[in-house]
């Protein structure tokens, strides 16, 4: 009966969506969709790198009335651009590692107070909790176009709009895992007389350690995802070099750009999961 309902107030959503849609008029495709798709593809299917070995070696740029304006290298030009995306893919690497970091060693102190069976005073896991689902509740990008009016463009801005939303899903994750630990380990060492900090690293740290890692991993692999996008705002990295290519139609450095996006990613989630699962 409750899936039931579900379905029909699913239903009754995507109708209102569709409906308000196509009241405005903006469920068109615009003009020409498919002349434009088979352009943009036709574009994708030679991706800029291809010009390191295959470019013309003098490539002339003529006026309308066949005036030479410039000759171009097209193999010294995109070896000067792959040289750049190699500088943008290890600033993105250098966001999405630091933010992730930083968020993590802010959100383990949040999330003791936040865990419901370490019995922290009600105000404190109250403010803790309030403080993780409001960073999470904002997205990258928000903190990101904040923190660049604050601190300038940059990759500081992308680190740090990282971190604060990474701070939340850190936070959230380091809490449950607190939770679901042995708390008879625990109250054996508070037993003894020991301090908090005592009790959490003897007792709780061992405990939820393999946990805490693998959650930094998997944290640490969607911000890396999330670091290509911080560039169009202005963090720098390869978010900033797909802007540039869009701004400018470059369809073919945009493919080799993404090219390069899909084989960071999946790089390092490869490499996260072996090592989560050497953690098991």
């Amino acid at each position: 009966m409750k899936l039931h309902r579900f379905g029909l107030a699913y239903a009754l959503l995507l109708a209102a969506c569709l409906g308000s849609l196509a009241a405005q008029g903006d469920l068109s495709l615009g003009r020409a969709p498919w002349e434009n798709l088979t352009r943009t593809l036709g574009d994708f299917t030679r991706p800029s790198f291809l010009d390191l070995w295959f470019g013309p070696e003098r490539l002339e740029y003529r006026s309308d009335d066949g005036a030479l304006l410039r000759v171009e290298d097209r193999r010294a030009v995109e070896a000067s651009f792959l040289l750049a995306v190699g500088r943008g893919m290890w600033v993105t690497l250098q966001i999405a590692t630091l933010g992730s970091l930083l968020a993590a060693l802010l959100a383990l102190p949040l999330a003791l107070l936040a865990a419901r069976n370490l019995q922290a005073p009600r105000w404190a896991q109250q403010a803790a909790r309030a403080v993780l689902d409001a960073t999470r509740a904002v997205h990258t990008l928000v903190f990101g176009l904040l923190l660049v009016g604050i601190v300038g463009l940059g990759p500081m801005a992308g680190i740090l709009a990282i971190a604060l939303h990474s701070l939340g899903s850190y936070g959230k994750l380091f809490a449950e895992s607190i939770e679901s630990l042995d708390m008879a380990a625990v109250d054996a060492v508070r037993a003894t007389g020991a301090s908090p900090l005592q009790v959490f690293g003897r007792a709780v740290l061992p405990q939820v350690a393999p946990q805490f890692v693998g959650h930094h991993l998997y944290v640490w692999e969607f911000n890396i995802r999330d670091s290509t996008v911080l560039g169009l705002i202005g963090a720098g990295g390869l978010g900033l070099l797909i802007s540039e290519a869009v701004s400018l139609f470059q369809w073919s450095r945009l493919a080799t750009l993404l090219i390069v996006v899909i084989l960071l990613v999946v790089s390092f989630d490869a490499l996260s999961r072996r090592l989560r699962e050497s953690l098991l």
